[in-house]
């Protein structure tokens, strides 16, 4: 099956240079071409066809590349993203809304088709997991610790980062500056938790990667926290980043 495409960009050359490439990608189906996000959500809305990628600029008037992303995610059977940018800097913001790809402009035809071919490959899992298993059950939101005398829910959002204290793990949260202590090594809390949204850096940390707000040389920083990437992790972090530069 086709995957249907839709391309938005301010920049008519731009704008004109990924529609021609969605054509010419045989497995990819080009639905709308839009000159703005408030334009593609007006554009959306009138689609009889169910969009399966959006490949989108970032820098726009009025609504952002970002902004249109996080919108669209609302949507119940939200389009994969692939952005298509002048500016790299946003490449780890772009990770924040699960973006698929990240292209810097200018990019030739062979960059523009590795990420059309993940499209293709990521719409190939999700069918033989639909075949699999026709009622996927959801993915579980939350964990369960124990703190003190009785077990806490704790929402996997809520987590910012987790200390390592000998025998406890130091849960820090968004919520709340209070942060939760529990008996356990670091290494059951690392099993815990999803390895698409969490990552042990160091020996005594696990980052929720989707709180990291910036990286500089061996450290991360997430909120006022700077926290260190340990020398054995170093290689493992490094591939993570190398995706989003």
């Amino acid at each position: 099956m086709p995957i249907n495409c839709i391309a938005v960009d301010d920049e008519p050359l731009a704008l004109a240079l990924v529609c021609t490439f969605i054509e010419q990608t045989p497995f990819l189906n080009l639905v709308g071409r839009y000159g703005s996000g408030v334009e593609a959500l007006q554009g959306l809305h009138e689609l009889t066809e169910k969009v399966d990628v959006a490949f989108l600029d970032i820098q726009m008037q009025e609504l952002t590349g970002l902004e249109l992303a996080r919108v669209l995610g609302q949507a119940g059977s939200p389009p994969r993203i692939i952005f298509t940018t002048a500016f790299p800097q946003y490449a780890l913001e772009s990770y924040k809304v699960d973006a698929l790809d990240y292209l810097v402009k200018p990019f030739n035809y062979e960059e523009f088709l590795r990420a059309a071919n993940k499209a293709k490959a990521y719409a190939e899992l999700m069918q033989s997991h639909a075949e699999a298993a026709p009622i996927p059950a959801p993915e579980e939101d939350h964990i369960f610790l124990k703190v003190e005398y009785q077990l806490i829910r704790v929402a996997l959002n809520d987590i910012l980062y987790v200390e390592g204290l000998k025998d406890y793990v130091k849960v820090h949260l968004k919520s709340t500056p209070r942060a939760l202590l529990s008996l356990m090594s670091l290494r059951s809390m690392e099993e815990k938790l999803p390895a698409r949204r969490f990552m042990r850096i160091h020996r005594s940390f696990i980052v929720a990667l989707d709180k990291i707000e910036s990286v500089r040389r061996l450290t991360v920083q997430i909120g006022a926290e700077t926290i260190p990437v340990g020398e054995q992790y170093k290689e493992a972090f490094g591939q993570f980043l190398s995706r989003w530069s």
